[in-house]
């Protein structure tokens, strides 16, 4: 092209509005918004604003950001950003590699809003599809570990080993307080225990064996293949008899794509085996997002943090599937919780799933082998030459006895990175795209010459360097699905079945309170594809990066201007890991102060489960405080409790808007009650979308906060994760926030990677480049405008349990079923159900109170699904007044089988009282556009009795009974 023509991005944006994207956002038109405000007897959004949110918090001024850019405008200028990172070939391993990602996967999965905007499963029978993803996600797991149980997947390596940490301590019979970790994992894996370990008063011991210097301890921890590569020259069943022999537990850190050669650690005697699923498809990104994996032995199974699902039957005794065990346990159990884990790596998980049954146990092999016999042709030649090379590992080397230093300038003139191992040594991990090229370019790095036959030569001549006794010999995918899909074809329609078995936010609106389903934009996913992006290695160098810094810094200055704060950081890659993180802060600076006593945190009632999960992982003592009738923090019971742990409060944890839905009045005499006793408030930002723009954490006394990027700022939820949660502090916290490998700080990593799931950041830059200080507050108005119409429209037909100032709620409103249940005996659950029949995915249900739905529409829903929505609940209403007045049976009734399948509806025998037509096509229903639930009312109990966590044989299908 002619240096001197325009792009076409450019072109497009010369033509293009400033602001346009902004109406493409927000769902409701002008003419919506005047109608709802109508409804709302209100005149203008300025005072609906006004009559909802409290003056006293209100911002004085707009949100210092820049004018809003066009689609194209934001794409060209983050292109040009991108542009800046210097993408090497990148050999510096240490759990990240290079893979490849099938183009009918990346086409159908990643850049398919059907998976990507989906919801977390809770509501199973319209969720089938993603739950098949992570069961066969799980079976993936299991076969390669050699251990009967997985879960859907943990946020990343180094955490899923720190849950493994405490997993240990909850299930081992040895008294000791310490944790052994060897010198051989990866160095961020061992940081990140090195920050969680202390806060619950467990002592790290790290040494290279840990058998050799007898240390007792509760669970021991060792990586297989070690972060350098090398493999023992036997199975590691020395460590294991050890282990269990002291009643302890020994974890196993491992590389999946490593298992398929290697003997799996369940065979040798691991307990619990943790690792990364990144090389099964998943770009490097920075450093993330990446699935997680956890397995342990069947007697530890309901000690399992993270998800599980599980294989059930429903009402028809068909089998369903089902989130299992202790799912959603941090909201029931709290501080007595197994994890604060609440989003988790579900997009990614059955991305590579769906990598491995693409690939079948022979395509795995085949990749597998053949890095193998490149890693053996690598050291060979390199031995060849004089170097010390590691004798036995799978594909990453180290070659030492070197001038390290020379070599890397070497690498990095011909466009390689390879990992710093000190002054004379270097690592090299390869990975399933490196090439006969590749290997010549290495070699030519340590001063080998050119020999075109040299390659051949040492392959025919050099054995495998995976010792025999750590072969594998036990087969792995044997299940059908793992060994039919691997035609592109037969893939394609396998992606396609499974997508059309789902409910997600391509068909409807997912009104769930505490969620925020809005939309993700297609111009706001498009970039994180881009190889700029997703081609960086986490630990590249700074001069590398500078794109990304530039990006990230931004984003830092964005989102601290959003929530009021002075300093941000961006590697908490899940809101739960930012509520740990903003406490390991509070905690930190207690200490810095010499008050170490501080240990209490007040925790209201109401809160999201993970708030007390966090504060018990933090090493805080939980103290609930009461709330009022009106779902208000109880003041007078907070003074209280303030004034009788004076000494010892270190925090207050608050939702604001509060987790009932409304804008407390008190918020600023809370926040002032907590500092007059020495404590600090950390304000949850899960329901951020209902402020930015109008009210901010940071300047109405908040010190601290986790703000959830998959709610307010538009990173897809994709099934249950990935997410990322920043924690965003005042300045005095600033020198507390999460730290990286290799630098001194107060507080150590939090995550795996120094931006968590950077590759995923792209979205947010977008959506706050295309929107604007002026968008995002219009962004929040128009939510509190929705939130208050549905509850106004639903009011005359079910109650509203709490309300705020001038009785309008914030950006959710509670309806409670509870009254309905004593005169009907129809539950919050049935509703949800009945939903299903209308095409429509339920708010949440029994959250924050049992037996109510929450319900949350987001800017993003225009009029027409908001009033399709109220439609279908007032419909629902209607029938269980039929109920309720005996014109339907109490036991056999529309909601109380709901849903209902295609299967039941063609059914050549219908007993039910209602007829066909009503049970499958109520009221309102838009019958050719019509989604039929993919399983009838599924059975938990059946499910957790017996529970299924791999993809099961079909004769388990055939014994299926649920009486």
């Amino acid at each position: 092209m002619d240096r001197t023509t325009p792009s076409v991005a450019a072109r497009l944006a010369e033509l293009e509005c400033d602001g346009e994207f902004i109406q493409r956002h927000i769902g409701p038109s002008e003419a919506d918004v005047a109608a709802m405000l109508v409804a709302l007897k209100q005149p203008d959004l300025s005072a609906l604003v006004d009559a909802i949110v409290p003056e006293s918090i209100r911002l004085k001024e707009p949100l210092a950001l820049d004018g809003p850019l066009g689609e194209a405008q934001a794409l060209a200028r983050l292109q040009e950003l991108s542009s800046r990172n210097r993408i090497l070939r990148n050999y510096i391993g240490m759990g990240y590699h290079a893979a490849r990602l099938p183009q009918v996967i990346a086409r159908n999965v990643l850049q398919n809003p059907a998976w990507y905007t989906a919801y977390t499963p809770y509501q199973a029978e319209i969720a089938q599809g993603r739950l098949e993803g992570m069961l066969n996600f799980q079976t993936l797991v299991c076969d390669l570990t050699g251990l009967p149980v997985a879960n859907a997947s943990l946020l990343d390596e180094a955490t899923a080993a720190a849950e493994a940490m405490m997993m240990s301590r909850r299930c081992s019979n040895n008294p000791s307080s310490t944790f052994f970790v060897s010198a051989s994992c990866h160095p961020q894996t061992i940081a990140v225990l090195q920050t969680r370990a202390p806060a619950v008063g467990i002592e790290l011991r790290i040494a290279e064996d840990a058998a050799a210097a007898g240390i007792d301890a509760f669970g021991y921890l060792i990586q297989y293949p070690a972060s350098t590569g090398q493999i023992g020259s036997a199975p590691e069943t020395r460590l294991a008899d050890m282990a269990h022999a002291r009643g302890a537990l020994l974890s196993v850190a491992a590389d999946p794509l490593a298992l398929v050669l290697l003997a799996p650690p369940g065979e040798w005697g691991a307990d619990i085996v943790v690792g990364s699923a990144q090389r099964f498809g998943l770009p490097l990104g920075f450093g993330g997002p990446h699935a997680a994996f956890m397995a342990c032995r069947d007697t530890f199974k309901r000690a399992l943090p993270g998800r599980v699902v599980g294989v059930s039957v429903d009402s028809q005794g068909s089998p369903a599937l089902r989130l299992a065990l202790q799912t959603r346990e941090q909201h029931i159990r709290r501080e007595k919780a197994t994890s604060n884990i609440c989003t988790s790596q579900a997009l990614l998980a059955v991305i590579a799933a769906f990598y491995a049954i693409y690939h079948g146990p022979d395509g795995l092999r085949r990749i597998a082998q053949r890095m193998h016999r490149l890693a053996v042709v690598l050291a060979a030649g390199l031995r060849s030459a004089g170097l010390r090379v590691s004798p036995h590992f799978f594909d990453t080397i180290q070659v030492s006895g070197i001038d390290a230093g020379r070599i890397h300038a070497a690498a990095r003139a011909h466009g390689i990175n390879l990992r710093d191992l000190g002054a004379d040594a270097v690592g090299i991990a390869l990975d399933e795209t490196v090439g006969r090229a590749d290997i010549e370019a290495l070699w030519s790095l340590f001063g080998l010459p050119a020999d075109p036959g040299r390659i051949d030569a040492l392959d025919a001549s050099t054995p495998d360097a995976i010792p025999p006794a750590l072969a594998r010999r036990t087969p792995i995918l044997t299940h059908p699905v793992f060994n039919a899909h691997h035609s592109e074809t037969a893939m394609l329609r396998y992606l396609r079945r499974l997508a059309d078995r789902d409910l997600a936010l391509d068909r409807t609106m997912i009104p769930l309170g505490s969620c925020t389903m809005k939309l993700n934009a297609t111009s706001e996913m498009i970039p994180i594809t881009w190889p700029q992006f997703a081609d960086v290695h986490p630990y590249a160098p700074d001069d590398q990066v500078q794109g990304y810094r530039q990006m990230t810094d931004a984003l830092q200055r964005w989102l601290a201007q959003c929530a009021g704060y002075d300093a941000v950081s961006l590697q908490p890659n899940a809101g739960s890991q930012g509520e740990l993180a903003g406490l390991l802060a509070i905690r930190a600076w207690h200490h810095a102060r010499g008050q170490p006593q501080r240990d209490i945190c007040l925790i209201p009632e109401s809160a999201h489960g993970t708030n007390p999960a966090s504060a018990h992982l933090a090493g805080l003592q939980v103290v609930a405080v009461a709330c009022d009738a009106g779902g208000n923090v109880d003041l007078a019971d907070l003074q209280a409790k303030a004034s009788r742990h004076s000494e010892r409060l270190a925090a207050l944890m608050i939702t604001y808007p509060s987790t009932h839905g409304v804008f407390e009045e008190a918020i600023g005499p809370v926040c002032d009650v907590v500092h007059r006793h020495g404590g600090q408030v950390y304000v949850d930002g899960a329901n951020l979308n209902a402020l930015v723009g109008l009210a901010a954490p940071g300047r109405f006394g908040g010190d601290v906060s986790h703000l959830n990027l998959h709610k307010t700022f538009c990173i897809p939820h994709g099934g249950g994760g990935p997410g990322v949660g920043p924690v965003a502090v005042k300045s005095h916290l600033a020198p507390y926030l999460p730290g990286r490998i290799g630098v001194a700080s107060p507080v150590g990593p939090v995550s795996a990677a120094p931006y968590g799931s950077a590759g995923i950041l792209p979205i947010v830059w977008m959506y706050v480049t295309m929107m604007g200080g002026s968008g995002l507050t219009r962004a929040t108005t128009v939510a509190l405008l929705s939130a208050n119409y549905v509850a106004r429209r639903l009011a005359a037909h079910y109650p509203i349990l709490y309300a705020g100032r001038n009785g309008f709620v914030a950006h959710e409103c509670i309806i409670d079923l509870r009254p309905l249940k004593d005169a009907s005996g129809v539950t919050a659950e049935d509703v949800a159900k009945r939903l299903m029949d209308y095409g429509l995915h339920a708010p949440t249900v029994s959250f924050p109170v049992a037996g109510t739905l929450m319900i949350e529409p987001t800017e993003s829903e225009p009029k027409a699904e908001l009033d399709r929505f109220v439609e279908a609940m007032i419909s629902i209403r209607a029938e269980i007044r039929d109920i309720e007045q005996g014109r339907m049976d109490r036991a056999d009734n529309p909601l109380k089988n709901a849903p209902h399948t295609a299967a039941m509806i063609a059914a050549d025998a219908w007993s039910h009282p209602y007829t066909r037509r009503q049970a499958a096509y109520p009221a309102g229903t838009d019958a050719p556009a019509k989604v039929w639930p993919a399983v009838a009312r599924i059975d938990n109990v059946y499910g957790d009795r017996h529970l299924v966590c791999t993809c099961p044989p079909m004769s388990a299908y055939e014994t299926a009974d649920v009486r």
